[in-house]
């Protein structure tokens, strides 16, 4: 039987997000299955995964901002950033005060140059700097190259609390943002020292983690299966913040065979906020109101399909 849509998962901590992804391969015995963004195994929370024609909707969701409910260790540093890396020497001192890691926290808010770790999957002159770096680790050297800093957003960035050598942090971020990047980066800013405790995703492209099915919860041989093909979020609700619009049965045919499409193949009881005109993106669907694929709006006024899941 082949299975179609979106599967919100609570990843636990420990296995990595391709572990995930094989354990829900076996357990609906589907082949095509990826997720929208890595979580790494000391991370829990949401981990969105595509399933069957869905991984074909996935580039729509990669660049989503996402939300994270993060635990910084200040007194030190590691090699990876986080709490599995190779300790630095501790600060000795009192830790800074909230008002300090207040301060310093203005600096990582709005758009600006990050570096990624060395541990990443960044890639320097077609290499994965991680397999430089654990190279260099063998070699008993620091790693003596990073991979190039990227342009991130963070939309929000607040203390939740601070207790001791520890700062809870709400942030709200674009893709492709290091969290552990930012742990280390704060330490260096207050010159004690930082890495990343602790990581949970708390949404992702919208989805929260009420929508999420526990990973353990699939792991059960007797009702998983059960379970994740009922957890499966149907196609045309993968992108719910896209404006839908149903296509004639005239409009499906041209649409399937990567015709363009205009007004005439738009079916009248669609609704849009002014006839004639198209959004610039929009999913197309049939007259049962199945997922005929993806549109973008063209110059000449008529929307060109992208993606044809029919």
């Amino acid at each position: 039987m082949q299975h179609d849509g979106l599967l919100v998962i609570d990843k636990p901590v420990g296995p990595t997000s391709h572990d995930v992804v094989s354990r829900v391969r076996r357990i609906l015995r589907e082949r095509r299955i990826g997720h929208t963004g890595t979580l790494d195994p000391l991370a829990s929370g949401l981990l969105l995964l595509v399933v069957g024609r869905a991984t074909r909707l996935a580039q729509f969701m990669s660049a989503d901002t996402k939300r994270y409910d993060a635990t910084i260790r200040l007194g030190f540093s590691t090699d990876t950033y986080d709490a599995l890396g190779r300790p630095s020497a501790a600060h000795v001192g009192p830790m800074p005060t909230r008002d300090r890691i207040e301060d310093a926290l203005s600096r990582f808010r709005g758009t600006f140059d990050q570096q990624p770790p060395a541990f990443s999957a960044k890639k320097i002159e077609g290499r994965r700097s991680y397999r430089l770096a654990r190279a260099a680790v063998r070699a008993e050297a620091g790693p003596s190259t990073l991979p190039a800093p990227v342009a991130v957003t963070v939309n929000k960035l607040d203390i939740l609390d601070v207790a001791d050598d520890l700062v809870r942090v709400d942030l709200v971020c674009s893709s492709g943002f290091y969290v552990r990047s930012l742990a280390h980066d704060l330490g260096v800013a207050l010159g004690v020292g930082g890495h990343l405790a602790a990581l949970r995703r708390t949404e992702s492209s919208g989805r929260t983690l009420v929508e999420a099915v526990p990973l353990s919860a699939l792991d059960e041989p007797a009702t998983g299966p059960d379970l994740a093909r009922q957890a499966l979020i149907s196609l045309v609700d993968v992108l719910p913040d896209l404006p839908r619009l149903t296509l004639t049965p005239e409009g499906v045919r041209r649409a399937v065979t990567g015709c363009d499409v205009g007004e005439r193949d738009v079916a009248s009881e669609s609704t849009r906020e002014s006839p004639g005109v198209f959004p610039r993106r929009v999913r197309l669907l049939d007259p049962a109101q199945n997922l005929v694929g993806i549109a973008d709006s063209r110059p000449s006024g008529l929307l060109h399909p992208v993606v044809i899941l029919m």
